[in-house]
């Protein structure tokens, strides 16, 4: 008797294991939001404060403190962090290899 493999390797993107044709863009924003998120709770505000904060209105602010990211751009995403007073580090790197191409603090 064989048994079936109950578990699959992932990629490291859920989004994409699970097929969706946006999967980099959805797992970025994930990534970002998460990190929004976190800051955000650890400054323990009222909704109100944080649409203030951030500059949207208190329903965007609904769906971000849900984990709702696809609502927002990877763009907005940042503008958020950058609110959060968060510097900002693109590493640029070839996927053949590890060699750094370039290392950019981003000033939003």
């Amino acid at each position: 008797m064989t048994q079936e493999n109950l578990f699959e390797q992932s990629s490291g993107n859920v989004f994409a294991d699970l097929g969706l044709e946006n999967a980099d863009e959805l797992y970025t924003r994930g990534k970002i939001g998460i990190h929004v998120l976190r800051l955000l709770k650890q400054r323990n505000l009222k909704q109100r404060e944080i649409s203030e904060l951030l500059g949207i209105p208190q329903p965007e602010v609904s769906h971000l403190m849900k984990g709702e990211f696809q609502r927002f751009s990877e763009g907005k995403l940042l503008i958020f962090l950058k609110r959060l007073d968060t510097e900002i580090t693109l590493h640029l790197r070839s996927r053949s290899g590890d060699e750094e191409v370039a290392e950019t603090v981003i000033s939003l």
